[in-house]
């Protein structure tokens, strides 16, 4: 499974129909419109990275009101539950 973000500009005022466009797509797990340099982030969950790059320049390039977009491939994931998780290995020694 490969996991992207995709930061994206977009015309202005149609930020909110790029976004339903997007979801609609498969691979297109979540969109959020942002403040700062980006108008929407997209969460990319595909199965390879060439889906991933059918999907970003073969479909989401194509959604009128996009005028650019930034992919970042993530390596690998980290969330709260996993960082606490790994932190308790080393308190569960020190309570012994």
């Amino acid at each position: 499974m490969v996991t992207a973000i995709v930061l994206i500009n977009t015309s202005q005022g149609r930020t909110a129909e790029v976004a339903q466009a997007l979801i609609c797509l498969d691979g297109v797990a979540e969109a959020y419109s942002v403040a700062g340099g980006y108008d929407l982030v997209a969460i990319v969950r595909v199965r390879d990275h060439d889906s991933l790059s059918d999907l970003v320049a073969g479909q989401v390039q194509r959604i009128a009101g996009i005028e650019a977009t930034n992919t970042l491939i993530a390596f690998r994931a980290y969330s709260r539950r996993d960082l606490e998780a790994m932190w308790d290995i080393g308190n569960e020694e020190a309570r012994s």
